[in-house]
C-alpha cells in the first residue's frame, strides 16, 4: 500500500474517531440539559403544591377561626362568664381598635370604642367587630355572622358588642382561649333620623348588610385615622334601642 492511501485511512477512521466524540459529547450534554429542566420543573412543582397546601390550610383556618370567634365571643346569647377557644394553624390573632358611632341629625350622640379581634395569614383574614364576624380581605369579604341589629316600622334596634380594654396578639399556631363576662345595657332613643356608623376595614359586606335592612350607606373617616366608617342612614323619624353587650374580653394561652 502506498504512503498516500495510508494517509487517507488514517484521515478517514480519526474524522470517524471525531464524530463519534462529538456525538458522545452531545449525548451528554444532552442529558445534563434534560436533568437540569427536571430538576427546575421538580422544583417549580414542589413550590406551586406547597403555596396551593398553605393556602388550603389558611382557607380552613378562617373557616374554624369564624366559627370559634362567634362561639367564644357570642355577646347576645350569653350573660356572665363564657369562656370559649380560637384554634388555628398558623397566624397572627389581634385585637384593633373599632368605633361604632350613633348619630342623630343633628350630630354624634353616642360614640361605642367596641374594639375588636382579627386574624390573619397571608391573603385570608377574620374580623370580629361590634358582634358581627367577618371573613375575607378587604375588597373580598363577607359577613360571616350578622350584627345584632333588627328594624320594625317606626323602630331600630342596634345591639354592639364591646370588648372592653383587652389588648394581645398570639403569632403562629396554637388554641387561644377567650373568656368573657358579659353585661347588657339599653337606652331607648326618641323619634329621630338615626344614623350608625361601624369603623371597619372590610366595608363591603357592611353596606350590603345595611342597605338589605333598608338603609342608604356612605363612607367617612370620623377621627383621621385611615380607618373609614360604613354609615347607614335608616329612613324617615323612629324610635333607637341602643343595646350595648359589654363583654370584657381576657385572652390567654
Amino acid at each position: 500500500m502506498s504512503r498516500s492511501r495510508r494517509r487517507i485511512g488514517d484521515h478517514a477512521d480519526a474524522e470517524c474517531e471525531s464524530r463519534s466524540t462529538r456525538r458522545a459529547q452531545s449525548h451528554v450534554v444532552g442529558i445534563a440539559l434534560l436533568l437540569g429542566i427536571t430538576a427546575v420543573s421538580l422544583a417549580g412543582l414542589t413550590a406551586t403544591v406547597g403555596t396551593v397546601v398553605e393556602s388550603n390550610t389558611a382557607g380552613v383556618d378562617a373557616e374554624r377561626v369564624a366559627a370559634d370567634l362567634d362561639d367564644a365571643l357570642a355577646p347576645v346569647e350569653s350573660t356572665g362568664y363564657h369562656r370559649g377557644v380560637v384554634s388555628y394553624t398558623d397566624g397572627r390573632l389581634h385585637t384593633v381598635e373599632r368605633t361604632v358611632r350613633v348619630l342623630n341629625a343633628s350630630g354624634e350622640v353616642r360614640a361605642v370604642d367596641a374594639g375588636g379581634v382579627v386574624w390573619e395569614h397571608g391573603d385570608h383574614r377574620v374580623a370580629f367587630v361590634a358582634g358581627a364576624v367577618v371573613r375575607g380581605p378587604p375588597g373580598n369579604a363577607v359577613m360571616d355572622a350578622d350584627p345584632p341589629l333588627a328594624t320594625a316600622p317606626g323602630t331600630v334596634v342596634v345591639g354592639v358588642a364591646a370588648l372592653g380594654d383587652a389588648t394581645f396578639a398570639y403569632a403562629g399556631g396554637g388554641r387561644v382561649p377567650l373568656s368573657t363576662r358579659t353585661s347588657h345595657e339599653r337606652t331607648a332613643h326618641s323619634d329621630d333620623e338615626w344614623r350608625v356608623a361601624v369603623e371597619t376595614t372590610t366595608p363591603r359586606p357592611w353596606h350590603a348588610y345595611f342597605e338589605s335592612h333598608g338603609a342608604t350607606t356612605t363612607t367617612r373617616d370620623f377621627d383621621g385615622d385611615g380607618t373609614d366608617s360604613v354609615v347607614a342612614a335608616f329612613p324617615g323619624e323612629r324610635t333607637l334601642h341602643l343595646v350595648l353587650h359589654r363583654l370584657d374580653l381576657e385572652a390567654g394561652r
